[in-house]
């Protein structure tokens, strides 16, 4: 089917890592609005494209979670057409750590596509499968890594990314809080350490408070060093943006950590988010550890 150059609907295709979420994303999606498919073939892509673009209907904002399987060879050339479709094209591919997806697999008790049962095949087929994914990964506008995210928080996640896709951003940003350790936010791109500040962690009435209460978020933003940082941070951004856009980059995660994610890192990203939005981006803010 040749692609129809007036199609202007919105398409997301969630692939990724069996294991890794994409029909819960799917879900997530549909519950914001969009026309959501799960487990579909590559080959069935340009008929449901096809049925999108069709006169009167009402199919503006699809998802398609894209199985894998034994179809990774199909995955390349179906986002090759998409793209060349005149639709808006968004790629998200979730991956996670593959001891996280072994616990999964064996909590659900489902068979990986590529696996034979035990768990030493199942080791071996992730591996297989990231490895036949990887220049699925290379394509994808966005990789997201669920091995830390429970349901709720892939949700917010989501919701952070899709929600008000479509509004004419040239760039969708997340600013992320997160604490080191509990590891880093495999999917940020950008990571500013805010160890440098005074922990709040050390102060009495504040250590059971978060950065999201005024008393933390003054102490940590009365910081001379604090208030030089967010300057720096948008003089850089600002210079980095339009650089991205160019590149075509749809989405942004900008991750700011501490030691714990509770205190610093989540008044600075609050903050960051705020001295941001002059450059013309309105970007979604995420805690991912403040309740740790």
């Amino acid at each position: 089917m040749p692609p129809s150059p007036g199609f202007q609907s919105e398409v997301v295709v969630i692939t990724g890592l069996s294991g890794a979420g994409r029909s819960l994303a799917a879900d997530h999606l549909e519950d914001l609005g969009w026309f959501a498919i799960d487990n579909l073939p590559p080959k069935l892509v340009p008929k449901v494209v096809e049925l999108a673009q069709a006169p009167k209907s009402s199919f503006t904002r699809v998802a398609l979670a894209v199985g894998t399987g034994h179809h990774q060879d199909e995955v390349l050339p179906m986002l090759a057409w998409l793209r060349s479709s005149g639709a808006r094209v968004r790629v998200l591919f979730l991956e996670a750590a593959t001891d996280v997806l072994v616990r999964r697999f064996d909590h659900t008790r489902r068979r990986h596509p590529l696996a034979d049962g035990d768990e030493q095949h199942l080791v071996s087929a992730i591996d297989q499968e990231r490895e036949l994914l990887a220049p699925v990964r290379n394509e994808a506008d966005m990789v997201l890594d669920t091995s830390a995210l429970n349901v709720h928080e892939l949700r917010r996640r989501l919701g952070t990314l899709f929600a008000d896709a479509g509004a004419g951003q040239g760039v969708q940003m997340t600013v992320l809080s997160f604490g080191y350790k509990h590891g880093l936010p495999l999917d940020a791109d950008i990571v500013f350490d805010c160890r440098f500040l005074p922990n709040p962690h050390y102060v009495e009435e504040l250590r059971p408070l978060t950065g999201l209460h005024p008393p933390v978020s003054e102490y940590v933003l009365a910081q001379s060093t604090a208030q030089s940082f967010l300057q720096d941070a948008e003089r850089m951004l600002g210079r980095l943006l339009p650089a991205y856009i160019d590149e075509g980059r749809a989405y942004l995660t900008v991750a700011l950590g501490c030691t714990g994610g509770q205190h610093r890192s989540v008044a600075m990203a609050e903050q960051l988010a705020v001295v941001l939005r002059p450059l013309g981006v309105t970007p979604g803010v995420l805690h991912r550890d403040v309740h740790k």
